[in-house]
Parts: structure tokens; C-alpha cells; sequence
């Protein structure tokens, strides 16, 4: 007997965002699962985040038009995603959106200026809020810095 599970995925506009979006659909197809990709906006009257706006109409409209543009990068042939775009804090709304939901999944690290040592500050505040399992996508280590000590003689 198989049932219809779902996973919520935040996505953001990031580099972690776009890849834990990838892996809810990849892990949707082999699941037979639905997939709901959520972004969260506010508008606070400050520039903030992947999605800044002058007013909080044009801030949804970014934010609309944000995972718009995340899902339609997707893999062509990919599972349907049900895209939810809602106001408030992105670790609330995806607390909350993980009630409903059988797997929510997180990049490692999103737009925040904060950096974590694994996590960062949302996919932190996320997991501590959420209802279900959650999964925790990385972001590739980047590109080894140079050393400034000298190399072997």
C-alpha cells in the first residue's frame, strides 16, 4: 500500500535553497511523493534579504516572482510543485508548514548575513520549530582559499 506523502521545501533565491529544492524533487520522484515549495516574505520598510521592495505588495510580487523562477530552473520532467508564497518570518512559516507535512527540507545556509559553523540562523530556527523529520541539504564547501604561507623550497 503507498500513500501520498508530502515535502516542504523553503526556498529562498540561494545556493542552498535551490539545491534542497532539487533534492525534495528528486527525492519526491523516487518517493511518489507531492512537493510544496514555500517562500516567506516581509516588508519592514528595510532592504533586506533576497527580496526588497519600497512597499509589501511589491515585496510578495518579488517573492512570487522569486520561486517562480527557482521552480521553472528545475530539470525538465520533473514531479508538479504546488508553490506557496505567504508573509512572515521564514523559520515560523515553515514551522508551521511542516505540520502538514511528512519531510520538510532546508538548505544549510540561505541569504543571511550570519553564518553558523553548519547551520545558518533560519534552517537553525526551522529545525527547532518543525513538526516532522527534516533534512538539511549542505552547500558545497567553496574553493579552498590560497595560503599566504610560503610553499615547500
Amino acid at each position: 500500500m503507498t500513500s501520498r506523502h508530502l515535502i516542504v521545501v523553503g526556498v529562498d533565491g540561494s545556493e542552498g535553497g535551490r539545491r534542497a529544492l532539487e533534492w525534495a524533487v528528486q527525492e519526491a520522484e523516487e518517493r511518489g511523493s507531492t512537493v510544496r515549495a514555500v517562500t516567506a516574505w516581509s516588508w519592514d520598510g528595510l532592504e533586506f534579504g533576497p527580496v526588497t521592495a519600497t512597499n509589501p505588495e511589491e515585496a510578495k510580487q518579488r517573492a512570487t516572482r522569486l520561486l517562480a523562477k527557482e521552480i521553472e530552473a528545475l530539470p525538465p520532467e520533473h514531479v508538479p510543485v504546488d508553490a506557496e508564497v505567504i508573509e512572515g518570518a521564514p523559520a515560523e512559516v515553515l514551522g508551521d508548514r511542516s505540520r502538514s507535512a511528512d519531510l520538510l527540507v532546508l538548505g544549510s545556509h540561505g541569504h543571511s548575513g550570519m553564518r553558523h559553523t553548519v547551520l545558518g540562523s533560519v534552517s537553525e530556527k526551522s529545525i527547532r520549530k518543525a513538526a516532522c523529520p527534516v533534512v538539511v541539504i549542505p552547500v558545497p564547501a567553496q574553493a579552498a582559499v590560497p595560503s599566504t604561507s610560503p610553499g615547500p623550497r
